[in-house]
């Protein structure tokens, strides 16, 4: 299930995206303090191109989908997504959500958003999360890929994508 964030849910977006496991596997690796964070929401929450959405799983608020540069002329926009990964690990539901999550965030963007395509960046070296993606119809767009420095390392970024079926 998906819903609008709150500003309730601030601490706990900040605290499952501050996860170790999170941040290294994201683009932007720094921690995040609680100013930077509320900049983040000040700007997110007003913006009509970008949606910030709380993922439950059994009952439990557990992640975060974003989408960011939604374009509704042209149908498309970036998603982005993680988990509270020491929640759903004590549970001993992580991958059961991560399946859940990623049905839920296709369902929205094709359903709610009506988008045409949506598509979204992982480095590489994320193989189960490129794999996940794949499950689920999405392909990499070699002409989108690209190498940026992250943390004084080059790392390659892939684009992936998914489009509406027709």
């Amino acid at each position: 299930m998906l819903r609008e964030a709150r500003e309730s849910d601030l601490e706990n977006i900040r605290e499952w995206r501050n996860h170790p496991k999170t941040r290294g596997a994201s683009i932007y690796t720094a921690y995040i303090t609680p100013q930077t964070h509320a900049r983040w929401w000040a700007n997110v929450s007003t913006d009509p191109s970008r949606r910030v959405l709380i993922f439950s799983h059994a009952g439990h608020d557990c992640g975060v989908v974003t989408f960011n540069d939604h374009d509704p002329a042209a149908g498309t926009a970036e998603w982005g997504f993680f988990l509270d990964v020491d929640g759903l690990q004590a549970r001993g539901e992580l991958l059961p959500a991560w399946l859940e999550l990623e049905k839920a965030a296709v369902d929205y963007a094709f359903g709610e958003l009506a988008l045409h395509s949506v598509g979204g960046r992982t480095l590489a070296w994320n193989k189960p999360v490129i794999a996940l993606h794949r499950r689920f119809g999405f392909v990499e767009v070699p002409s989108r890929q690209y190498t940026t420095e992250i943390d004084g390392e080059q790392q390659v970024v892939v684009w992936t994508e998914k489009s509406r079926a027709t």
